[in-house]
């Protein structure tokens, strides 16, 4: 294909405010996969081009809450191993399953996922260093292998939903959320791409000008995660979930 100049005026700003987005509240990719559609690359281009631009932005993020000291590598770990094996079975199952059935399930869980969010009771920054015993690591566990499982059959939103179920259900501050969420997002990404590079499916100039668009987005957008907490985080998740329940209603 031949990349023209519009091109990299469609990519570059919307992958920078994807990587703004993301590194916020998740869901990134509901912005930065349609820029790249939106210039007319082939869907697998696209998707694998998008997983080069995003890993190198996650990348940045997960630098920087690694250097603060809000990713904890006993949880993370045992995440990361569930959210390969869940995102392994999630893809298997997505090859027998209707993408259809995926998209009714997410009709139900948005509103939940929404209800949870806007309790301030239950979706709040509790501060501080996160408590690791049985139960946290429970719970991150089975939240990533759920999750992951998504992330294979489905995807979009991934990060979004991580930050959730660790705040809520972990009992994780918004920021050691949102960090253990981009360890995973990372991990899966890095996977994907690997693929995608041995099949030759990556525009790499393209990526390239993208990816320097989303690191500059994540690196703004982590930064105010750092500082402002759930007063950012919680506003940004919502309109992650309202862009999600609109890709749902009309295909993009």
């Amino acid at each position: 294909m031949n990349l023209s100049p519009v091109s990299f005026l469609i990519v570059c700003p919307l992958l920078f405010l994807a990587g703004l987005v993301d590194s916020i509240g998740g869901g990134g990719g509901l912005i930065s996969l349609p820029a790249y559609l939106l210039t007319g690359l082939p869907v697998h281009q696209a998707i694998a081009t998008n997983k080069l631009s995003s890993a190198c932005g996650t990348s940045l993020s997960t630098i920087r809450f690694l250097k603060h000291g809000l990713v904890n590598l006993k949880l993370a770990i045992p995440s990361v191993i569930a959210a390969l094996v869940g995102s392994s079975l999630g893809a298997q199952l997505s090859l027998r399953v209707s993408e259809d059935v995926m998209k009714y399930i997410l009709f139900a869980v948005l509103p939940i996922a929404a209800f949870f969010v806007l309790n301030r009771r239950l979706f709040r920054d509790r501060g501080g260093e996160t408590v690791v015993n049985g139960k946290t690591i429970l719970v991150c566990i089975l939240s990533a292998l759920i999750i992951g499982g998504y992330d294979g059959f489905y995807g979009p939103g991934t990060g979004t939903f991580l930050i959730i179920a660790f705040t809520v259900f972990a009992k994780m501050s918004v920021n050691a959320a949102n960090a253990q969420a981009k360890v995973i997002n990372l991990t899966s990404n890095l996977t994907s791409l690997t693929v995608f590079l041995i099949n030759g499916q990556v525009v790499f100039l393209l990526g390239i000008a993208g990816a320097i668009c989303n690191m500059a987005g994540n690196y703004l957008g982590s930064g105010l995660a750092m500082s402002r907490g759930s007063k950012i985080v919680q506003p940004v998740i919502l309109a992650v979930l309202a862009l999600l329940f609109l890709k749902i209603l009309i295909g993009f």
